[in-house]
């Protein structure tokens, strides 16, 4: 921020009330408890703004600052900052204090701001946040609903890859409703019911009432989930690619990431070019070691998991399909470093490489390429060998002309 800040205000913000907190470089101090609606918010934003205040700031915690933010902005610089940078160091921690100790570092400067995106792109990654919770919540249920079955000694497994598949619900929720094997197995898809015997032996035993109701109830749920997250999926797309097409396809070049992966690492990071290389990137993503250093002593810890969840969650699973590619460098990258650190570590090394990667190809507008030849979607084709075709009479030919030789080289016993 440019010029002396000679009078800032620090808020300690909660959910129905903030404390806020007023010092000047004379030392004045002046301290309000104001309620966290439309009104008291208002009367923040006069009260600052009377005080003229060069800076606000508070703690970046859940998302109580949005609204209070999104108001002051527009009328004086507001810094939102990483709570780890901000606790207070004192052995007392009231609500006061926070908002005073925040206000001093305001003060003097000590507030690094974070990132705040634009509202529509809040808005955005509330949609992908709002997705990926759904999705563990999904994998809960169904969680649950094998365990139903497994005492009801029902193990679809046998028979189904997926059970939570069109035809595994079908099964499903024909056991939970009561319905006779032939009713469920006439609405299978037709390569299932060639497994008709084995549906019919697997099915051929009765649900309890409590696990016939628990298992509809979870199936309810499952339902539900899907339509919601396909829901979700339609809203995430459309904006990635109304406003961000040209990044979406540079991301998809990289070996593993896929759309998916593409628009979750858009809605996470924002603009590319806030970071000043991609090493700050993957610094900012928490993939970088915690450093511990004391005289001659150096040692690296663990990843500093800083920045968002998500978006550090997305990259392993990038890195998880992108160790599997064949001819990628990628795939040579994790190779070599799996022999000395470990799978573990081997992946989250990866995941820094192509947080490194993809920050150079937006910045630089570049699809990723290859040295391998490694071409993103290409089929590798099995190669098929022709052989010359012989007749019978030229195979009997061939044949003997074998046995003859291996006859002629057996060593003469005596």
């Amino acid at each position: 921020m440019a010029g002396e800040i000679n009078k800032s205000c620090g808020l300690d913000i909660h959910k129905s009330f903030l404390i806020a907190t007023i010092l000047s470089r004379s030392g004045e101090k002046q301290q309000q408890r104001i309620k966290r609606d439309d009104d008291g918010i208002l009367s923040l934003r006069n009260w600052v703004t009377s005080e003229k205040c060069d800076v606000v700031a508070c703690e970046s915690t859940s998302d109580f600052w949005v609204p209070i933010h999104d108001s002051l902005i527009k009328h004086l610089p507001f810094i939102v900052g990483n709570a780890r940078d901000m606790k207070a160091f004192t052995h007392k921690k009231t609500d006061k204090i926070d908002s005073e100790v925040i206000a001093k570092l305001a003060l003097n400067g000590m507030v690094q701001p974070s990132r705040v995106f634009p509202k529509k792109h809040r808005e955005y990654r509330s949609y992908i946040r709002l997705r990926h919770k759904l999705v563990q919540k999904r994998t809960d249920i169904k969680n649950e609903a094998h365990a139903i079955l497994a005492p009801e000694m029902f193990n679809l497994k046998d028979v189904l890859t997926d059970i939570f598949g069109k035809n595994g619900r079908e099964i499903l929720s024909g056991i939970s409703s009561g319905k006779n094997v032939d009713q469920i197995i006439q609405n299978l898809s037709p390569n299932v019911r060639k497994k008709s015997a084995q549906i019919r032996e697997l099915l051929d035993r009765e649900i309890s009432q409590s696990a016939a109701i628990r298992l509809q109830i979870c199936l309810k749920l499952i339902k539900n989930f899907d339509d919601s997250i396909e829901l979700l999926g339609k809203e995430i797309f459309n904006y990635a690619y109304g406003n961000h097409k040209r990044e979406m396809e540079i991301l998809k070049s990289v070996p593993g990431i896929g759309e998916l992966g593409a628009a979750t690492l858009i809605a996470e990071i924002g603009d590319f070019k806030d970071f000043a290389s991609g090493d700050k990137l993957a610094s900012w993503l928490g993939l970088v070691p915690n450093v511990y250093q004391s005289a001659d002593k150096y040692h690296n810890g663990r990843i500093t998991k800083r920045g968002s969840k998500v978006a550090r969650w997305i990259l392993i699973q990038i890195a998880q399909a992108a160790a599997r590619t064949k001819n990628s460098k990628l795939k040579e990258f994790f190779n070599r470093k799996k022999k000395s650190i470990g799978h573990a570590k081997a992946i989250v090394a990866l995941a820094r490489k192509i947080a490194t990667i993809i920050w150079h190809l937006i910045t630089n507008d570049e699809m990723y390429e290859d040295e391998t030849g490694y071409i993103k979607g290409e089929v590798q084709r099995r190669k098929i060998v022709e052989t010359e075709i012989f007749s019978v009479d030229e195979r009997i030919s061939i044949i003997s002309e074998i046995f003859a030789i291996v006859e002629k080289k057996k060593p003469d016993i005596k």
